[in-house]
């Protein structure tokens, strides 16, 4: 056996025992050590990137590491095995995975304003924002010689009294706290329950003046989770965080995921980590920011993809990805927190907004909700970026979905300089044709130097490329000068930040294989745009509004995307980004029972589209693999200068 110790920058080192022959990703999942690797291991993406400093590593030298970088120690750690007593430095810069979670400031009364918002065009829609959780605060008498009735019957009495329910439900979570709480708090006490079916179950019982009820809606992202505390009895936000997504050290995607969930104990590891190491301390951290207990939170709301459903609940998630795509459930009830042993009160319902095909999950329908194209006579396309691309176009009468593996590159995979939206990530350029000269916008606070391009900034840096004409439609430099280099096999980058100026001391820039790499990412998005719209025997002149929304559509430049082929080309003032949907659908789920039943109408309603095995689609995408498009004539303002 050998020592292995992870140096983390700016952390505590971390020693685990290893055998000869172990890998060293591996040998860090196991530890707990956070390590990027988008890819999750089969050595194409170069992320995960790590210093050997002492020791013996049996590591080939990869495309993705110059010779002077692996003089200098660094190796692939999915590339590298341990051969003895090993000192590894695991850098943490903003292209790793950051497990920091942020609360959001709700002082200003912005986070409110976009619920409250939601609130009330479903309300215009005819869905009330009701609920049917109660807290009911009781004084009743003591028992005493002469009043000898049980302690479950005086309080099912007093509830029947205060409410005018005849049947009342007592669990044994209640039952085994019943006797204590009552003589603790002489008998003036608030339980708090959930009505059904004329019928009042009572959840739990607390001291008189604890009367906070509490909801939790939760988005779960591929590779960012997010949730906001509601109260139920309001509909008000107390409080919002968010968190990367604990699974992404195994992979970047789903696929990569539900591979690594079919190994040896794979299940219990994913949801470990989304359950344990993601959404527990989120909850936990919000819960202390307000200075409520958890065991306050009577209901969850989860809007998540098909396969994150799977993986957060334990369930196999082998049969999304392979034909016929069956996933184990689209809609399921009866999910309790503590079946899942989250930080909330145990028998607190989790709604699951109901997925609709293996590719099109509950963020999608949740998202949907939203939007409100449901509600809405206009023709009305809904695309949610991230790791997937997922559409739903349809309006009041009809309501059509699909969804496109993008691949990672929105999120900065596939990409030599890519990363995540975080501190030290292009995510706005402009480009000056004579010149050639860049004028770089960068994620964090001022004086903040560069690290890599997140999705936002790819999507700006192609299209100056290709309006300044220094790439052509296939995404080839075309033009020369001091900012583009090539290599001795004449591939072509553009150079964004000299290596003496960014923070790794690398070089940021893009290359043709990046470009290739996303310029298939842009194709699959407008690929499945048309296919979407030719099955309902229509086109993009027909679109009245394009909603997008996702983490990478805040920041998106909607003129670029067009520009690149990769939305479709219509008047600018039709596109509108909504944020992140599935979160307030979710928050409407949680707080509304009423939108609960039109969020399963909506998704029972709505025709899903499987474009894998669609006749059209593979044409419709190699069209759309170039810049912007094969058809010139879908893209009539798109721009290419010439200098």
């Amino acid at each position: 056996m050998f020592n292995v110790t992870f140096q983390i920058e700016g952390g505590k080192p971390v020693v685990i025992e290893a055998n000869q022959g172990d890998n060293l990703l591996e040998l860090a999942r196991r530890a707990n050590v956070a390590i990027d690797a988008p890819c999750s291991g089969n050595g194409s993406c170069g992320k995960c990137r790590v210093k050997l400093i002492s020791g013996e590593l049996e590591s080939p030298k990869t495309r993705h590491i110059t010779q002077e970088e692996y003089d200098a120690g660094w190796r692939l750690s999915c590339a590298s095995k341990v051969m003895g007593d090993l000192e590894i430095f695991v850098p943490d810069i903003a292209s790793a995975y950051q497990s920091r979670m942020k609360t959001a400031d709700l002082s200003t009364g912005k986070e409110q304003a976009i619920f409250e918002a939601l609130k009330q065009e479903l309300l215009e829609a005819g869905i009330e924002f009701v609920n049917d959780f109660r807290a009911v605060q009781l004084e009743m008498t003591a028992p005493t010689l002469d009043d000898t009735m049980p302690d479950n019957e005086r309080l099912s009495w007093a509830i029947e009294e205060a409410t005018g329910f005849a049947s009342v439900r007592i669990p044994y979570a209640l039952m085994v706290k019943l006797a204590s709480t009552l003589r603790e708090n002489d008998f003036r006490v608030t339980v708090k329950g959930q009505i059904e079916h004329g019928e009042f179950h009572a959840l739990d019982i607390c001291p008189w003046a604890d009367t906070t009820m509490l909801g939790c809606a939760i988005d779960i992202g591929t590779t960012t989770v997010t949730m906001v505390l509601v109260d139920l009895t309001d509909g008000k936000i107390i409080a919002k965080g968010s968190s990367g997504n604990g699974q992404i050290r195994y992979g970047a995607d789903v696929i990569n995921r539900i591979i690594e969930q079919g190994r040896p104990g794979g299940k219990k590891k994913l949801q470990d980590a989304i359950v344990k190491e993601t959404l527990t301390p989120i909850i936990a951290n919000l819960c202390k920011s307000v200075g409520v207990s958890a065991r306050s939170i009577l209901r969850l709301a989860v809007g998540a993809n098909t396969t994150m459903n799977h993986l957060l609940i334990g369930v196999d998630a082998e049969s999304v990805r392979m034909e016929p795509y069956i996933p184990s459930f689209f809609s399921w009830e009866g999910l309790l927190a503590g079946d899942l042993k989250l930080p909330a009160h145990p028998l607190a319902p989790v709604l699951i907004a109901p997925n609709i095909g293996s590719y099109v999950g509950g963020d999608i329908t949740a998202g949907t909700l939203a939007s409100l194209i449901w509600n809405k006579p206009e023709m009305s396309l809904f695309i949610d970026l991230g790791t997937n691309g997922e559409l739903v176009f349809g309006n009041e009468d009809f309501l059509m979905s699909c969804a496109c593996s993008a691949g990672p590159a929105f999120e900065g995979g596939d990409i030599s300089c890519g990363m995540r939206a975080t501190d030290g990530a292009i995510e706005a350029c402009t480009i000056d044709g004579p010149t050639m000269e860049p004028t770089l916008t960068i994620v964090g606070e001022e004086g903040q130097k560069a690290v890599g391009i997140c999705g936002s900034g790819i999507i700006d840096i192609i299209s100056e490329l290709f309006r300044c004409g220094m790439i052509n439609a296939k995404g080839l430099f075309v033009r020369e000068g001091s900012r583009i280099r090539r290599d001795k096999h004449g591939m072509g980058r553009y150079v964004l930040v000299e290596a003496k100026d960014s923070e790794t001391e690398r070089e940021i820039s893009i290359n043709e294989v990046d470009i290739d790499n996303f310029i298939r990412a842009k194709g699959a998005i407008f690929s499945a745009i048309d296919t979407l719209l030719k099955s309902v025997d229509m086109d993009i002149t027909m679109i009245d509004r394009v909603y997008v929304a996702g983490g990478i559509g805040s920041g998106i430049n909607m003129g670029n995307a067009v520009n690149i082929g990769m939305l479709p080309d219509v008047e600018l003032e039709k596109f509108q980004y909504i944020g992140n949907s599935s979160l307030t659908g979710a928050y409407a789920m949680v707080v509304s029972d009423p939108a609960q039943e039109k969020l399963a109408e909506v998704a029972a309603n709505m025709t899903y589209l499987e474009l894998s095995t669609h006749p059209g689609y593979m044409d419709s995408f190699v069209a759309a693999c170039f810049l912007p498009h094969t058809d010139a004539g879908l893209f009539p303002n798109s721009v290419q200068e010439r200098y």
